[in-house]
């Protein structure tokens, strides 16, 4: 692995907190709850299960019962999202890891906690999305695992709208990935821990290993 922890720590720097995107509209404790509502009725008397394939896999914020492998088919992981917050900033854009449509993309699948699912959910509801604006990315996938098909809760699924940045050449993606930070860390962190907990699942993703060997090139780049 080609990016490595001494390589990251190069890319971290101190930057403000400036709240939310400007324009976005936070929800409210009464709608969090209802949404919550919303996707435990939906699960019925199913078990819950989450897919994850980015930061989900190493810090998943809620508690979880067991977990499996699983390959989501139409779809495919891809640095899209852009942000000026969080792992990026005013000055220098970050991009956030999605899913969009095409080819497959293998991951870890979680059944959350059965004892208080609702509090569960809410919980990822107000880590993952947070805003009116985001209430859209989050839908139901069917994925594939040794005991076959599961139907599962995905966040930043088939995004839309102006904050995406659809296809871009891995190369454009490392120039951005090794420069952005913002107050949650930076992007190459961000990158290199997924790769990491990937690979502890026996899990590589060809377009995400060939991107820290250019992530790792650009920040020694800017460092000679």
């Amino acid at each position: 692995m080609s990016l490595t922890p001494e390589l990251v720590a190069l890319t971290i720097r101190p930057e403000p907190d400036l709240g939310p995107e400007p324009g976005w509209t936070e929800l409210t404790p009464p709608q969090l709850d209802a949404l919550a509502a919303q996707y435990d009725a939906e699960c019925g008397d199913d078990p819950l299960w989450v897919f994850a394939y980015g930061s989900l896999i190493w810090k998943p914020d809620f508690d979880a019962e067991e977990h499996l492998r699983a390959s989501a088919w139409g779809w495919h992981r891809s640095f899209c999202l852009k942000m000026h917050r969080w792992r990026g900033s005013p000055q220098q854009l970050g991009l956030k890891m999605a899913l969009e449509r095409g080819g497959r993309c293998d991951g870890v699948i979680y059944r959350v906690r059965a004892l208080d699912r609702l509090a569960q959910i809410r919980r990822m509801l107000e880590r993952e999305i947070r805003y009116h604006e985001n209430r859209a990315m989050v839908r139901w996938i069917t994925v594939r695992t040794e005991r076959g098909p599961i139907r599962v809760l995905v966040f930043w699924a088939g995004p839309k709208g102006e904050r995406i940045l659809s296809r871009l050449p891995l190369r454009d993606v490392a120039h951005i990935l090794a420069r952005a930070c913002g107050p949650a860390g930076s992007c190459a962190e961000y990158l290199f821990n997924t790769v990491l907990h990937l690979r502890d699942f026996g899990i590589q993703d060809r377009n995400l290993w060939a991107l820290q060997d250019m992530v790792a090139e650009e920040i020694r780049a800017l460092n000679e």
